[in-house]
């Protein structure tokens, strides 16, 4: 904690000096969203490069002095919960004055923005995200309070903890790690009681785009236990970015890489090619709309397409045939083929990427 409150006294000492040479102070952060200032790695993902470019937030520009305003705000927030060792979500710090924020979003950028300006990971400023993850199966762990939580497989899972640093005693005999896109195929899952049935695992799902948290226990769980992680998405542009955000990050958030990033995780399904295989009806599957083709086009393009020759595959088919579908697309086939068949038959004769 003496390393955040270090270095916001340090921005603020900046700010000060600044006024007393009576410039207009100014606030420089790498320039996050900047495809230039990321590199790829195997072994970690999509990281920011040390020598990025930046961008400036002056005092003295009527379009970035509000924003200057906000961030100074924040920044004095963030150095009293420090102070005091409390915590806040950042609902609570839009909530603690609307009218001044105007809006979630503006809080959620602007705190990504400090914490890439400190470089200082966003859970050490004292800002915990509201988790929206769920967690299933052969897990059990501390939390932070002293709560011991079972997440084994009843037909309800458990919150992903919005304080992933702060668990321990982590205990599971899973042999796999199955990260599910949906909440519904999740849920069905559940149901199903997938996570007994096979051999013991551990599901999680972060519904859809994954919070931070969610993304924190994906790979707390993997630096503990080292088991094999696999994915499981909707065969669609969608899905495959969601889990590529899983295996090597996202670029707004490339400054905390090393943290967030499973570059093991394999790809088990839904593939593209796994339509034709099961001759799915051609009728049950939806066609690309023209936003989709965009973000296939997009991600085709990406640095770490090149290196996974057979994902490229998976995308040329997908860009071929035009169509995507569902993981609930399964169910024309039986209604429990997901459970009883796809999963068990992937997991047996390794039909993962």
């Amino acid at each position: 904690s003496s390393e955040v409150l270090e270095a916001i006294e340090n921005v603020i000492q900046d700010v000060l000096k600044s006024l007393a040479q009576k410039k207009a102070p100014v606030l420089t952060l790498a320039n996050r969203s900047d495809w230039r200032n990321i590199e790829f790695k195997d072994s970690v993902g999509l990281q920011m490069i040390p020598r990025s470019t930046t961008k400036q937030i002056r005092s003295d520009c009527p379009r970035s002095a509000p924003k200057f305003a906000l961030m100074l705000k924040i920044l004095s927030m963030i150095y009293k919960m420090v102070q005091s060792n409390t915590y806040a979500t950042k609902r609570d710090i839009y909530y603690s004055d609307t009218l001044l924020f105007g809006s979630q979003s503006v809080v959620d950028n602007i705190i990504n923005d400090i914490s890439c300006m400190l470089k200082i990971p966003r859970r050490s400023l004292h800002i915990l995200s509201t988790t929206k993850g769920f967690v299933a199966g052969n897990l059990s762990y501390t939390e932070e309070d002293g709560t011991k939580v079972n997440c084994t497989c009843g037909a309800t899972a458990v919150s992903v903890p919005s304080n992933v640093q702060g668990i321990k005693n982590l205990i599971s005999h899973a042999k796999f790690m199955l990260v599910v896109e949906k909440d519904a195929t999740f849920q069905r899952l559940l149901d199903d009681d997938f996570c007994n049935k096979l051999s013991p695992c551990i599901m999680i799902t972060g519904r859809g785009v994954p919070d931070l948290n969610t993304r924190l226990l994906v790979r707390r769980l993997w630096d503990t236990f080292q088991i094999p992680i696999f994915t499981l998405m909707d065969a669609d542009p969608h899905g495959v970015e969601i889990m590529c955000i899983y295996k090597y990050g996202s670029v707004s958030m490339s400054f905390e890489a090393h943290h967030l990033t499973v570059p093991s995780m394999k790809w088990l399904g839904l593939l593209p090619s796994d339509l034709e295989r099961l001759n799915i009806r051609k009728d049950v599957l939806i066609p690309l709309t023209k936003q989709d083709q965009n973000k296939l086009a997009s991600i085709q393009k990406r640095p770490y397409i090149a290196c996974q020759p057979m994902w490229k595959k998976e995308l040329e088919i997908m860009a071929a045939s035009k169509l995507k579908a569902e993981i609930q697309v399964l169910t024309s086939l039986s209604s429990d083929y997901l459970s009883r068949v796809y999963l068990p038959n992937k997991l047996q004769f390794g039909g993962w990427l």
